[in-house]
């Protein structure tokens, strides 16, 4: 065996060891890099639908849940918080909802899936505020011909237990309803919508 056939062999070797280390170390380098463009975990969950069980909220109660870094309401109507929200329907501004912000399988006046649930984020349309759940008939300081409802504190803004607005006030529309649906009786998840809406 000569010399120069070793020489040889040894720069092989160290050229394939080298590439093989080389190439190792670009794919440990951008492994991270690509990695870093997936959302977070924590932006992730910020837009993740959240399941609420809604079983042990009483009639007249109200629970509050976060979806999106906002607070969501829901409220457990009763019968006659129903009735005090239909009496309204000539007194707020835009009964029906049509300037609001909902999805398109929310109509009607109670703005609601189910009559005896309201689904509603609790930010005032006017400078995002979040409202106060007054559902009190004529507490002294609201007046006489508060029926329940929402006050917003920061502006004076009033809404009531559907979450519609009332004329003359800051906000300018109803509260939104975020998409949601019901997973089985007692549970519904928001943020996403009941399976065959558009």
């Amino acid at each position: 065996m000569n010399n120069g056939d070793v020489s040889q062999g040894r720069r092989r070797f160290l050229i394939g060891a080298t590439s093989v280390v080389g190439g190792v170390g670009v794919v440990g380098a951008a492994v991270p890099f690509v990695a870093s463009w997936n959302p977070s975990a924590k932006a992730e969950a910020a837009g993740a639908p959240v399941t609420v069980n809604v079983s042990k909220l009483e009639p007249g109660q109200q629970m509050t849940v976060e979806w999106r870094g906002k607070p969501v309401w829901v409220i457990r109507r009763t019968d006659e918080m129903n009735e005090n929200i239909r009496k309204l329907d000539d007194r707020v501004k835009d009964p029906l909802s049509e300037d609001a912000a909902q999805p398109a399988y929310i109509d009607g006046e109670l703005r609601a899936i189910k009559e005896d649930y309201a689904v509603i984020v609790g930010i005032c349309t006017h400078l995002g505020c979040s409202p106060t759940f007054r559902p009190e008939v004529a507490p002294a300081d609201l007046g006489e011909d508060w029926l329940g409802g929402f006050y917003c504190a920061c502006h004076g803004s009033r809404f009531d237990l559907a979450g519609r607005v009332f004329p003359g006030m800051p906000a300018p529309t109803n509260l939104e309803v975020p998409p949601y649906r019901y997973d089985d009786e007692n549970t519904l998840t928001v943020g996403l919508d009941p399976e065959g809406a558009a």
